[in-house]
């Protein structure tokens, strides 16, 4: 059949997005499910903060060796018991009752944690905290990426991982006042874990009163609930004969009975059933580990050393500093959300991984100066190198792990493939506690040439492996996977359901004179519309 020339931008709203009452009400309900990374920050980073505080050492007695180990670990471990068993639910029940299920467990464990009076309470909260979590962080980037409009389904799902330094940065500075506030008592680090309370009531009691996303409604048989919610939230007037509704519901429909008919099974076997999907897997499973090593587990334990070296020793000083690198941080991984329409997704990995190796050689240097010869102005120089190390960090492995992840999942695996993701990143960070601590003090900075060396491996890997998929839509990923077989199915397939919409529309971009479907040229083409169109011709092929 010829190749169209319509794409989903023919149809997607062109004002500004605040003006459509639907988009508008969307954006906030997407709020509740970005919380979750938020919390996610906040209770990942406040354990750091916490053993900075006198208060906290002192109650639990300065824990040290084994017992550190497991307070610092204990909600990984909790996330990595809970996580096989997550995406499950998620498509059992669905995303909105997956995070009420989270937010029930966290709440529990996050009041545990705030009035423990033993370590090992406070570890079995820690544990429990985890455990909820993993509930959380597999529905709500789910429920993002399903739910947002298309042409905000990027810098939406983007933000997600982004918001994480949010609650980091929270969770800092909270620990910051509550020890100016409270000094050594035991006030000063039970007042943060209360506070961190507060995300899971606002999501237990609000989840109900946001949609449940359209593909889960749709993979379960209830069209006419997702056709209601896609006409609410992606029109301006709640028309469920709306182009962009009949667009969508057509192209989700016939990608979903294709999936059917590829593979079958709940199992995690399905993940890799395909040549399409093990390559998705392979692609996930190793960007999720370079997130984690690629020097960046090297950074909290390398500070602590070059700012002692350096004469700063006193607690505030280095939670304030801490503080003020969460700030940069989130700062970093925003400008990289507003970038990954713009530049697309393997322009942004490869920027960030070019600028990662050339900030970590540069690091490793002042690292081996100050290590040799206790060079002071090398120690010094280190702490901005840090700095803009973190930003080509951020620019991509935090702004674009989670979105790039959904994006290349068709729905049959996502929330299964989503958790291998998380499963690959909390193993490998667990691979971080255990071994870098080891490595640094038996073979001090020569370590860092390994990261240098393995930098190099990620960017060649960035090169071969990472395809573009800005602006295409869910379901045109499989173009760029699957093989000519799912393409032309789901081509022909929704092509039908287009060459319909073109001869109902009143549009001149939809019809002409001889009925076919074109683009006018009177149009300006924006870079999203320009990329669509390219998304479209490869699925077509």
């Amino acid at each position: 059949m010829p190749v169209p020339q319509w794409t989903i931008t023919d149809f997607t709203y062109r004002e500004s997005w605040w003006k459509n009452r639907g988009i508008l009400m969307l954006n906030i309900c997407l709020i509740l499910p970005l919380l979750s990374s938020t919390l996610n920050g906040f209770d990942s980073s406040m354990i750091n903060n916490l053993q900075i505080l006198p208060g906290w050492q002192g109650y639990f007695h300065k824990p040290q060796g084994m017992k550190l180990g497991l307070v610092n670990s204990a909600h990984g471990i909790g996330i990595l018991i809970g996580t096989p068993f997550s995406p499950y639910v998620s498509d059992l029940l669905g995303r909105r009752a997956t995070m009420f299920i989270g937010a029930v467990v966290m709440l529990a464990g996050v009041l545990t944690q705030a009035t423990s009076t033993t370590m090992h309470v406070f570890i079995g909260a820690r544990v429990l905290i985890g455990f909820g979590m993993s509930f959380s962080i597999n529905a709500a980037p789910l429920l993002i990426s399903e739910l947002s409009y298309p042409t905000h389904r990027g810098k939406m799902t983007s933000l997600y991982n982004s918001l994480w330094y949010s609650g980091s940065t929270i969770a800092a500075w909270i620990c910051l006042a509550s020890y100016d506030d409270a000094g050594t008592s035991p006030w000063s680090w039970r007042v943060p874990s209360f506070v961190q309370a507060i995300i899971p009531v606002i999501q237990m009691v609000l989840i109900w009163f946001i949609p449940e996303s359209p593909r889960f409604l749709m993979a379960k048989g209830l069209e006419s609930q997702a056709v209601r919610i896609l006409a609410q939230y992606h029109t301006n007037g709640g028309d469920e004969r709306d182009l962009l509704v009949t667009y969508e519901m057509a192209q989700i429909r016939h990608s979903l009975n294709l999936e059917r008919q590829l593979t079958s099974g709940k199992s995690y076997l399905r993940c890799f059933s395909t040549p399409g999907n093990r390559l998705r897997m392979f692609t996930i499973i190793w960007i999720a580990v370079f997130s984690q090593w690629s020097g960046n587990g090297l950074v909290s334990y390398y500070i602590n050393i070059v700012l002692n070296g350096i004469g700063i020793t006193q607690t505030r000083t280095k939670a304030a500093i801490n503080g003020g690198l969460q700030i940069f941080n989130l700062a970093s991984a925003l400008v990289g959300m507003m970038m990954v329409d713009k530049l697309g997704r393997r322009k942004v990995f490869l920027i960030s991984n070019i600028g990662m190796l050339t900030a970590f050689a540069m690091w490793t240097v002042t690292t081996a100066l100050f290590s040799q010869s206790g060079n002071v102005a090398a120690a010094r120089a280190t702490v901005p190198l840090i700095f803009i190390y973190y930003f080509f960090y951020d620019f991509a492995y935090t702004s674009m792990l989670v979105l790039y992840t959904l994006e290349i999942l068709p729905y049959n695996i996502r929330a299964k493939g989503f958790a291998i993701m998380n499963i690959a990143i909390y193993s490998t960070n667990a691979f971080n506690s255990l071994v870098n601590p080891v490595a640094l003090n038996t073979i001090g900075w020569k370590y860092y040439l390994f990261y240098c060396g393995w930098l190099v491996l990620e960017l060649l890997f960035v090169m071969m492996y990472i395809v573009e998929t800005r602006a295409c839509t869910l379901e045109e990923t499989a173009a760029l996977f699957d093989g000519v077989k799912v393409r032309r199915g789901i081509m022909e397939r929704t092509g039908e359901a287009a060459m319909t919409l073109a001869r109902m529309s009143p549009y001149p971009r939809l019809q002409d004179s001889h009925g076919a479907v074109q683009i006018s040229s009177s149009v300006s083409r924006s870079q999203f519309e320009s990329r669509s169109e390219e998304c479209a011709v490869a699925f077509a092929r």
